[in-house]
């Protein structure tokens, strides 16, 4: 990453800029290839994000992505610039580290010392691979229209449903299983379970292939029988540790788009500063500088409200729902922008695969979807300011 010029914000403290200049060189030496083989073939992708899990937790960079003391909170800074500085290097590697924070989340959040002690340490060293189950063929932005139940029986939880979009579907060791428990209708009958993958009752069904390959799957739980001890918090609040675990992780995808914008500028910079056209280089052109301009300003308005959101987490405290709304929606969307300009620049190059600017494009795709589409971002904004007046 070229431009470093934002890590002296006064968003952040001398250890953030330490973790991204360590980050980032640990990144291009050992994991780009990793995520490179990968790419070149899928069918060695759940390998490769096991491996880069390991390298990630082995080198201590898993820290931030748990909370095991209860008294502790989240570092959400060191979450988004892991991101961003991951994102930047590959879409692969930002996913492998991503998705040990959030699908262990509601155990750091709300999780009690027993389950704590059990899994958070593993996946923090990169041992214990996790997964966030809420989506439903029919329940996606819609919490409130989870189907999956949970009865009690015997002294035990009987787990019955479908869940699909699961990231690290069929890799992971353990999911947290959002299911009704029916205390109250709607978003607020639903409870969070801890299921490890070699639970009988729990199969992956489906895996499914998307754009940007990613371990990704339906899975079916038929009869999954888990203890009383496996409930994340209390019963019925499974709907409050989901929006707060998202709470904490939704500015980080808008801090992986920003890494992913940032290497489609660079990439575009060194193209138009090396493409000759009629005489002369394309950086040359009015029309390619000011497209080179636009871009470059996306990105730090981008970057001035995912890090103003991440500082407002860290440091006011308490929800960050409109801070982390605004962040998730306009980097997410800017990135579209500013990638597809670089494919713009590149002309037919842009579209081979292979392409770091055509696997850009394929990337970004999938962030302004999930963890909250931008138009539901849209109905939390308006929301919260209506609200406010």
């Amino acid at each position: 990453m070229s431009d470093k010029t934002y890590l002296q914000w006064p968003f952040f403290e001398q250890s953030h800029r330490d973790l991204a200049e360590s980050l980032n060189s640990f990144a291009r030496q050992e994991l780009v290839e990793i995520a490179e083989t990968a790419h070149k073939d899928p069918g060695v992708m759940d390998e490769a994000c096991r491996e880069l899990v390991a390298k990630l937790g082995d080198a201590g960079f898993l820290e931030c992505c748990t909370v095991q003391d209860a008294k502790q909170t989240f570092d959400v800074r060191k979450l988004c610039l892991s991101r961003e500085t991951l994102g930047f290097h590959s879409g692969l590697i930002d996913f492998a580290f991503a998705m040990q924070g959030l699908g262990s989340g509601p155990i750091s959040l709300a999780g009690n010392d027993q389950q704590r002690a059990e899994y958070l340490p593993g996946v923090t060293r990169g041992e214990k691979i996790a997964a966030f189950a809420l989506s439903e063929p029919n329940a996606g932005s819609d919490a409130g229209a989870v189907s999956t139940t949970a009865k009690e029986d015997k002294g035990d939880y009987l787990i019955n449903g479908t869940k699909t979009w699961i990231s690290n579907g069929g890799l992971a060791d353990f999911y947290t299983v959002f299911a009704r428990t029916g205390e109250k209708p709607g978003a607020r009958g639903l409870s969070a379970f801890i299921v490890d993958a070699d639970n009988p009752g729990l199969k992956v069904v489906e895996r499914i292939p998307v754009i940007a390959p990613h371990p990704l799957a339906t899975i079916a739980l038929s009869d999954c029988r888990v203890p009383k001890s496996a409930m994340i918090g209390a019963g019925g609040e499974g709907f409050k540790v989901a929006m707060s675990t998202l709470d904490v992780f939704r500015t980080s995808v808008g801090a992986c788009s920003l890494g992913l914008a940032r290497r489609a500028l660079e990439e575009a910079l060194a193209f138009s500063q090396q493409r000759s056209m009629f005489g002369s280089n394309l950086s040359e052109f009015q029309l390619t500088q000011a497209r080179l301009a636009d871009m470059a300003t996306s990105i730090d308005t981008s970057a001035l409200l995912v890090y103003r959101s991440a500082w407002s987490k860290d440091t006011l405290g308490g929800r960050n729902t409109l801070p982390s709304a605004m962040a998730k929606m306009h980097a997410t969307e800017e990135a579209q922008k500013v990638i597809d300009s670089a494919v713009q620049l590149f002309g037919g190059r842009g579209v081979v695969t292979g392409e770091i600017v055509e696997s850009l494009y394929r990337e970004i795709r999938a962030l302004r979807i999930y963890e909250g589409t931008t138009e539901v971002q849209k109905l939390v904004i308006a929301n919260q300011i209506l609200q406010a007046t």
